[in-house]
């Protein structure tokens, strides 16, 4: 069973998934956060689509390791996530994944209209990534 990674934001959730083996992550889109919660059944599309065992949420802390409001909002997430779709929900240290994401797209020469459109799915894609070699080396 495959892992999926999400890079939970203000407008968007960033979705990336793992091969068969859990060797590579891909981006596969991103989903448009709703008023109506309506992210959830979309997300429970994608992983019953996709034969998805566990998901990996990115959490953003703080340069010092602290887990602020944003952290907080994040966790809050996976918590429900995890009770919605009754699979397990792993939090992993994101940060700089947005930035390393946007300064790859930059130096790939992406437009800025472009680099809207990709970065929370290449955010995602560098969270399941991170997580992917952080099980492999053990």
């Amino acid at each position: 069973m495959r892992l999926m990674g999400l890079d939970y934001g203000d407008r968007n959730i960033g979705v990336a998934v793992s091969d068969a083996f859990r060797w590579t992550a891909q981006g596969t889109g991103v989903v448009e956060r709703r008023r109506d919660g309506g992210e959830f059944d979309r997300i429970a599309e994608l992983v019953r689509e996709h034969e998805v065992s566990e998901i990996v949420v990115g959490l953003p802390k703080n340069m010092n390791g602290t887990i602020g409001p944003r952290g907080e909002i994040c966790i809050a997430f996976a918590e429900e996530l995890q009770h919605k779709l009754n699979i397990p929900v792993h939090l992993w240290d994101e940060r700089l994944t947005t930035v390393a994401a946007e300064r790859t797209l930059l130096e790939a020469d992406v437009s800025r209209k472009k680099r809207k459109l990709v970065v929370d799915k290449m955010a995602a894609t560098l969270i399941l990534q991170n997580y992917l070699d952080s099980k492999s080396k053990r």
